[in-house]
């Protein structure tokens, strides 16, 4: 059970993270990891399936100890006070993992509990959490009579629970339906909108370009690169991209060459940047090299991390 604390609720939080290590037998797999999540903020924290992600949102709510560095929230250091300081925390896993023996809004009060929420405050406080999600007509419902995007809405308010100053979302959204999706990045930007500092996992690009304000890109558990996701696109792809197909991978090299811009294999096509100063003649040069499919778009994020990391997010 996690004590209750003197500190006021209203008073806002900051998540300081600095010089973060893990190291399982020699191997390292998150390394110098540095980084603030301030209050009314959302963070995103992207990179390829090993990356390090899931080991570093670990170390930041104290279920994972890091080999070196710490985790600060508030006035509390997430490896001495980790009881303290999860009583501040909100964290929404990958697994949905309620209680399939209580309805809807037992499971809420049921997990009040552990914040020493009970009896009549519990009750109050399910009920408007259940109405912030939109779930308020499936209080009595069982859990199986959910739909995941429900289940999804229902897992966010039960770590809302406690009022938390900083929520962390491991890939909230995997496999629900875009209109489930768009519930839930609703609910997001409410918390953001509300003061709260949130930490966002996600293998969906539109999903962290909507919702991020900072993103933090990762790749075999060091920062390659951080910024709005429009410093991130514009710095290390440029404004616009051209598909392309049916061209050799060596005429595409000596253009990206002599153009001072960039390409990348993109399944059985590639990618070739259009330079942001003069983006007509390469297209040009493409276009009349007649390929088998050829399309002009602007970049986004996806593109960022196929130039730097050779790999799909998705």
């Amino acid at each position: 059970m996690i004590p209750a604390t003197s500190k006021p609720q209203t008073e806002a939080m900051a998540l300081k993270v600095y010089d973060l290590w893990k190291s399982y037998q020699q191997h390292s797999v998150v390394q110098g990891v540095n980084f603030t999540l301030n209050p009314g903020e959302i963070l995103g924290l992207l990179g390829p399936n090993g990356a390090g992600k899931t080991t570093t949102v670990g170390m930041l709510y104290g279920a994972v100890k890091p080999s070196r560095g710490f985790v600060q929230l508030g006035e509390y250091q997430i490896q001495a006070q980790g009881r303290d300081a999860r009583s501040f925390m909100g964290i929404v896993t990958q697994e949905d993992n309620l209680d399939p023996d209580f309805s809807v809004i037992e499971n809420l009060i049921f997990f009040a509990h552990h914040y020493r929420i009970t009896g009549k405050a519990a009750r109050e406080r399910a009920g408007e959490l259940l109405a912030r999600v939109g779930l308020q007509d499936y209080a009595r419902s069982p859990i199986d009579e959910l739909s995941g995007g429900m289940k999804r809405r229902l897992v966010l308010a039960r770590a809302l629970i406690n009022n938390p100053k900083i929520v962390f979302l491991d890939e909230p959204t995997t496999g629900l339906d875009p209109d489930a999706r768009q519930d839930f990045w609703r609910l997001v930007s409410q918390l953001k909108q509300n003061g709260c500092g949130v930490l966002l996992t996600t293998h969906y690009m539109d999903e962290a370009q909507r919702l991020c304000d900072r993103l933090i890109l990762l790749q075999n558990g060091k920062t390659i690169d951080e910024g709005t996701p429009a410093e991130l696109i514009e710095r290390t792809v440029g404004k616009e991209v051209v598909e392309i197909e049916g061209v050799s991978e060596e005429i595409l090299q000596q253009l990206a060459q002599e153009s001072q811009t960039w390409y990348r294999p993109f399944g059985s096509s590639y990618l070739i940047g259009l330079p942001s100063d003069n983006p007509h003649q390469l297209w040009e040069q493409l276009d009349g090299m007649q390929p088998e499919s050829l399309t002009r778009r602007h970049t986004n994020l996806e593109d960022v991390f196929l130039r730097l990391t050779g790999t799909s997010l998705e």
